[in-house]
């Protein structure tokens, strides 16, 4: 990336890479890159940016060293009057800074960065309700409270993204919530269900965490994505008889008659022909041995 001088940098927070006109860039180096002012037509250059004025944030980068590691190249400054503090985007967090993915896609240096106004002390002992692990004892920029219950304390890192591999021995239903709980909540949720985890508050959780530099997706969440729950809406369609007796096999079966699939009347997660359990044309409902 021309901005952050930074071949890989976390997706969450700089956004993907963009490259054209022999120009790369993360999108949200761009917005977010000071004096870089972006066209109203988001078809021309990169995103929307020219490439002169992408060039030109770039030279002007070149001056400015990051207060966070120290090296040239920043292209962020400080939104705060009369504060020359500038820093890369992948620094920011690492460095306390805070950047709010809103336009104008404002950003503060750690001493300038908003603080929440919730005048309350997480109790001895309280544990992020996403990750299950102790808070610590006062807001940070690492700890922050529901402005709504105030209550619901949580790390940072949750609440935006922490992504974790899948853990063999789950089922699908218990490592789905693992996934959800672990994977950072706004990146995952999207805007349209990200909520306080604790009093589900939409409206002023939502607001406070775009004001506390939390980056929200406006899309749907990510598990709607490639209709990942598409089979749970399958009917059971196997015979769970000790015995079948249908030739077709368990997984066959016709639309009446003897061979005729009926599942169970309680919870329909299991399924027999007929035949398979001695019900005549007759019966109408059954029961699998765990119902009944």
């Amino acid at each position: 990336c021309m901005l952050c001088r930074r071949a890989e940098a976390d997706p969450d927070i700089c956004g993907d890479k963009q490259e054209k006109y022999r120009l790369c860039a993360h999108v949200f180096c761009l917005f977010f890159a000071t004096l870089l002012f972006r066209q109203d037509d988001d078809r021309v250059g990169l995103l929307g940016f020219l490439p002169r004025d992408i060039q030109l944030a770039v030279r002007r980068a070149a001056q400015k060293h990051c207060c966070i590691c120290g090296q040239s190249g920043a292209t962020i400054m400080c939104c705060e009057e009369n504060c020359n503090s500038w820093f890369h985007l992948p620094c920011a967090k690492e460095g306390g800074c805070v950047t709010q993915y809103i336009t104008p896609y404002s950003s503060y240096c750690p001493q300038h960065r908003p603080e929440q106004d919730v005048q309350v002390t997480p109790e001895p002992g309280t544990e992020c309700p996403i990750c299950m692990e102790p808070v610590e004892d006062r807001k940070t920029f690492r700890t922050m409270v529901c402005p709504a219950c105030k209550r619901a304390w949580f790390h940072r890192d949750c609440i935006q993204a922490r992504a974790i591999p899948s853990t063999p021995g789950h089922s699908r239903a218990s490592l789905t919530l693992l996934l959800f709980a672990l994977q950072g909540q706004a990146i995952r949720a999207g805007l349209l269900f990200f909520h306080c985890p604790l009093c589900r508050d939409i409206k002023e959780f939502l607001v406070e965490m775009f004001i506390m530099g939390i980056r929200i997706p406006f899309r749907e969440p990510t598990w709607e994505d490639n209709d990942a729950f598409a089979d749970l809406g399958g009917r059971h369609s196997r015979c769970n008889a000790k015995k079948c007796l249908y030739p077709g096999g368990r997984d066959e079966a016709e639309e009446e008659g003897p061979w005729e699939l009926l599942l169970c009347s309680s919870c329909a997660a299991e399924g027999t022909h007929r035949r398979c359990s001695g019900l005549t044309a007759r019966r109408t409902n059954w029961e699998c041995d765990s119902c009944a």
